[in-house]
């Protein structure tokens, strides 16, 4: 059995989302991708006892928005880690976004997500990138 977290990455942007899902799984993490905020929330809703952590865009088109999945996913894990990213949403985070999570703004360098993730996943403080 492996020791690698799994987190649920969700990403409108297919280009973004491939990438992400590769630098990640590269990292050693279990990625369990979406591509909307419908599909998220049926996945948190059917495996969020082995997600354990959220990776989200907050745009991402029809449905659910990235804020509203982590708002489903703390519902079924009030401590789950997320980290939000946008290109434009960084100002809305302190209104929208679920306590102890991050934002890492769009461009975004490799270090920086590495760093949110690793951050919200064992607890160390939290500030924006």
């Amino acid at each position: 059995m492996s020791d690698a977290k799994v987190l649920l990455l969700v990403e409108d942007e297919p280009l973004i989302l491939w990438t992400l899902q590769e630098m990640l799984e590269f990292c050693g993490y279990v990625v369990i991708a979406a591509t909307c905020g419908l599909d998220a929330v049926t996945i948190l809703d059917s495996r969020h006892p082995e997600i354990a952590g959220v990776v989200t865009d907050v745009r991402l088109g029809v449905g659910p928005n990235g804020w509203e999945v982590s708002w489903r996913a703390r519902e079924l894990q009030p401590d789950i880690p997320v980290v939000y990213v946008s290109g434009d949403s960084a100002a809305e985070w302190p209104l929208y976004g679920v306590p102890k999570s991050t934002m890492v703004p769009k461009p975004y360098g490799t270090p920086q997500m590495l760093t949110a993730i690793s951050s919200v996943l064992i607890g160390a403080p939290i500030r924006p990138l």
